[in-house]
């Protein structure tokens, strides 16, 4: 019985032991992946920057940028719906003249900009909000081809 106890005994330090070595060295690999990435297998490197960084397209509309902005109050200022000075900051007084422009103008006065605001500004493009963007053409598509006449044709 005392030579079973001890077997078992020998067997359960060998297998805590086993456990503790695998252990170590999944820490020491996890350790060395956050000093350097490039020692990472392709494989969990490629799931873990998806899981880091999206590759999804944000949705909404982005911000205008100052210098933008400075160009959309300079339009509204010379349609004397702006009173500042440019300052490309999107603030109250810049929205209320983009309010007031956009009542002017027959649209909706949210204060918000959108296609048909900046094309009123004078900012936009010429074809935004009007229709859904068309896919381009080849111009392989254009050309009209005809079959290749048959020769000896009788």
């Amino acid at each position: 019985m005392r030579a079973r106890n001890a077997t078992h005994l020998a067997l359960t330090l060998l297998v805590a032991a086993g456990l503790g070595v695998c252990a170590a060295s999944v820490e020491a690999q996890a350790v060395g992946a956050k000093k350097s990435p490039a020692s990472k297998p392709a494989s969990s490197s490629h799931r873990s920057q998806h899981s880091r960084k999206s590759s999804r397209r944000e949705r909404g509309q982005k911000a205008p940028t100052p210098e933008r902005i400075s160009e959309i109050q300079q339009a509204l200022a010379k349609d004397g719906s702006f009173t500042g000075k440019p300052n490309g900051k999107w603030d109250n007084s810049t929205i209320e003249a983009t309010k007031k422009f956009q009542e002017a103008h027959g649209l909706n006065p949210t204060g918000k900009l959108d296609a048909k605001t900046l094309q009123q500004l004078g900012l936009g493009s010429q074809t935004a909000g009007v229709a859904p963007p068309m896919p381009p053409i080849s111009s392989s598509a254009l050309q009209k081809t005809t079959p290749p006449q048959a020769a000896g044709k009788q």
